[in-house]
């Protein structure tokens, strides 16, 4: 897997300058970025990573790599709700100054498990014609753990793009993690609301494409998947993870405001219970 493909396809996190609207620049992003993705794509799904892609939460994962296995109870204590891209930000420092390296970090992003059947998903999508499915990811992981489990899997290069938390290792050898946006909805937390990345981007490759897309899907599992799932319309489809927040949160709006939630939803257990119903939807 060559690096022409991560070079021309994947969103760089660019910092916004000084003054500039994070938003701006990353809709700015998009607009120059998106041009190397070809028009003609039917569909585009989107993916979530933690325990949709692989079966476990990567910030929990990483944790490993602590003293004992664990985090001090000081450094818990400091979360505070809808600001968890910053308490992640403290368990990273903690870490580098515990001594845990990158290459420490790798190893663990490596081992990842991957959740039932999503290979299987995966090598549907790519044997699929080209002119059918635009494949991107949207998480609230970040840049540097994505990026090492896709690449030891193989499967960076299904992707087309990549919206997540921006980290790279300083020169102290720390992984320094940044927010990817700012927003202004109270449903998300703060530094970032999937429903935006996926109304901007969707509604940005429109405009670049001329038309829209036959469908729209989206596999995810967590309570800020089901956001972005709200946006979604009647022709299109939601693929929580069965019994997961996501799966959930659907159920109950659909109990308590009917017609709130415009999307199909199928519920999946295996990558292989969204490829039986992708199959059937190709084919229409």
């Amino acid at each position: 897997m060559g690096d022409s493909f991560f070079n021309c396809c994947y969103v760089p996190p660019h910092p916004p300058g000084e003054g500039e609207p994070v938003r701006s620049r990353r809709t700015e992003i998009m607009a120059s970025q998106s041009t190397h993705i070809p028009s003609d794509k039917r569909f585009i799904i989107f993916f979530d990573f933690d325990e949709t892609i692989v079966d476990e939460t990567s910030d929990d994962m990483v944790v490993q790599a602590a003293p004992g296995h664990h985090l001090p109870g000081w450094l818990k204590d400091t979360y505070h709700p809808g600001r968890y891209n910053e308490y992640m930000q403290r368990v990273l420092a903690y870490l580098a100054e515990q001594g845990v390296t990158e290459s420490d970090m790798r190893t663990i992003m490596e081992k990842l498990p991957t959740t039932p059947g999503m290979l299987t998903l995966f090598q549907f999508l790519r044997a699929r014609p080209p002119q059918d499915f635009e494949v991107v990811l949207v998480s609230d992981a970040n840049t540097f753990f994505i990026e090492s489990w896709l690449r030891r899997t193989g499967a960076r290069q299904l992707f087309h793009r990549i919206f997540t938390n921006p980290a790279t290792f300083n020169k102290d050898g720390r992984l320094v993690m940044r927010p990817f946006h700012s927003h202004d909805c109270p449903r998300c937390p703060d530094n970032m609301c999937k429903q935006v990345v996926v109304r901007d981007y969707v509604a940005r490759r429109t405009q670049e494409r001329g038309r829209p897309y036959q469908r729209i899907f989206y596999v995810g599992d967590g309570a800020n998947d089901f956001c972005p799932a709200l946006a979604l319309g009647p022709r299109d489809v939601a693929f929580p993870r069965r019994d997961f927040p996501m799966h959930r949160l659907i159920t109950e709006t659909h109990e308590a405001m009917p017609g709130e939630f415009k999307a199909v939803t199928v519920p999946w257990v295996s990558g292989e219970d969204v490829v039986q119903r992708l199959r059937k939807l190709v084919a229409e």
